[in-house]
Parts: structure tokens; sequence; C-alpha cells
């Protein structure tokens, strides 16, 4: 038996084993297995140095991802730049590379609603997923940021990394959570957590043709997803951005490319079975 699982306190609302586990039916892998464990940043050392060789991977969730930078033989270039790896993928000799998914997966989320050359992006928040939010606007041809945020302290930090990290971003702003001053941005990604939807859906202009990722997947159509919708903005949901981060983590575990839409399936009715 081969073994994955995902990491993280909480972790018991992970949809990770539902994703995981569909791939490996759909690719006839019988003979892996997927589970969750919880563990906090000091559990982590531990964690990993009582698996045995049938590990292949790890999904890490909050919050881990940051620690596990610190545990990694070796660090790729996405989760250095990030500051955050999602990501832990069995070594020949035993470590572990560190890596970060959620950027690739946020891009490919929003890949296909965008048209050929987005240039103009607004974030919502500043947190521990946008970092990661930023590199993946950066690697669709986004140029111009626009961060929002509770803490502008912390938004004008996003900024200024974004600005000096050679990534493509050439100019910006920052501001707090308040009205949109502009509809021209080809690109909303709100990463604030459920608690702050219903404020930052008031922000929400009456008319907008751009895109809006929520990262958020529980609770669908949130309330920011209403509001964005209600604008007439193309929206995206967190589930595609889990989906995508998943899919690359199946490919990286197992070898084999992942089956998309069987994960994204599965994802799904998971969600409505929790509703």
């Amino acid at each position: 038996m081969l073994r994955a699982a995902v990491l993280g306190s909480p972790v018991a609302h992970s949809l990770s084993p539902v994703l995981h586990a569909a791939g490996y039916a759909a690719c006839g892998l019988d003979g892996w297995e997927y589970g969750r464990h919880e563990v906090d940043a000091a559990g982590l050392p531990g964690f990993l140095h009582g698996l045995d060789d049938s590990w292949r991977g790890l999904s890490l969730t909050m919050p881990l991802k940051e620690a596990a930078l610190e545990v990694a033989t070796e660090v790729s270039e996405v989760a250095r730049r990030a500051g955050a790896a999602n990501t832990l993928v069995r070594r020949a000799d035993g470590g572990w590379d560190a890596t970060n998914t959620d950027v690739e997966g946020a891009a490919e989320a929003l890949r296909p609603h965008l048209r050929a050359d987005p240039r103009r992006a607004l974030v919502l928040g500043a947190g521990a997923t946008a970092r990661s939010v930023v590199l993946a606007l950066a690697g669709l041809g986004v140029t111009t940021l626009t961060v929002r945020a509770r803490d502008t302290a912390k938004g004008a930090d996003l900024l200024a990394w974004a600005l000096d990290a050679g990534i493509g971003i050439r100019n910006g702003s920052v501001a707090a959570i308040d009205a949109w001053v502009t509809t021209k941005d080809d690109v909303v990604v709100s990463t604030v957590p459920p608690t702050g939807g219903e404020d930052v859906a008031a922000t929400v202009p009456a008319h907008h043709e751009g895109v809006l990722l929520d990262v958020v997947y529980a609770g669908w159509p949130t309330p920011v997803a209403r509001a964005a919708s209600d604008a007439g903005m193309t929206v995206v949901s967190g589930l595609d951005l889990l989906v995508h981060q998943a899919a690359a983590q199946f490919t990286l575990f197992t070898g084999r490319p992942a089956p998309v839409e069987a994960m994204a399936a599965a994802g799904l009715a998971a969600l409505g079975s929790r509703a």
C-alpha cells in the first residue's frame, strides 16, 4: 500500500481525502490510500520522522504551510517565493521536497474565464493565501495590482513584495476594504475568510464585467459570489482552485495525470452532502 494524507489543525473539514480518493478510483490505483491527520506546526517534524517508506506525499493546510519550509530537504522556487508550501513530496533518499500547488491551482481555476491578456487585478485580503494568488495572477499576465485589506499595513507589505519580487507586477495601490473605486480590473480575487464575507460583499459595485474568484469553497454561493454575480461578473468557485491544486499534488505523488473532472465531481458531491 502506498500512502498520502492531508495534515493540518484543524483538518477534519478538509476535502482533500475525497478529491484524492476519487482520483485513485478513476485511475484504477487500488494500491493507494489517502488519509487525514491532525498535526500542528510543532508536531510536524516528529510526524514526518515516524513515516515509513510507503509514504509518497503530504498535502498541508494551516498552520503547516510555513513550517513545511523548515523541514524540507529542498524547497521549490514557487514555494520559496510564496513563503509557503502546501505540498511535501517524498524523495528517493527519504527526505521531502516542498512545493506550492496553490499557485498553479489558482491560475488553472482562472485561466478558462479570462480574456487573453489580463493586465489589472484586485486582491481582497492580505493574509496567508494572498501571496500565492498574486504569483498566480502575475503568471497569467497581470501587471497592475490593487490590494484591499482590513490591515492596510499588511496590504502595503504584500504590494511591496509583489513589486520587488521580479514577477512582472509593475505598479499598484493599497486601500482599506471599502467600495471599489474602479470596475476596470480584469480579475478580482477574494482571499477573505468566510467570517468577513458579508463585509466584502457590501463593497462590490452595482456593475462589473470582470472575473471574480472567491477562494472560499464551502457555503456556496458565498455572499461575495452572490454580489459579484448580481453585478454581472463571471464567478469562479474556490472549489475550482482546490481541485486544481489537488490535481497537481496527485500527479506529483503518483506520477499519473490527474483525472480532474472526476475529482471535481467528487468534491461537488461532498459539498452538496454537507449543505
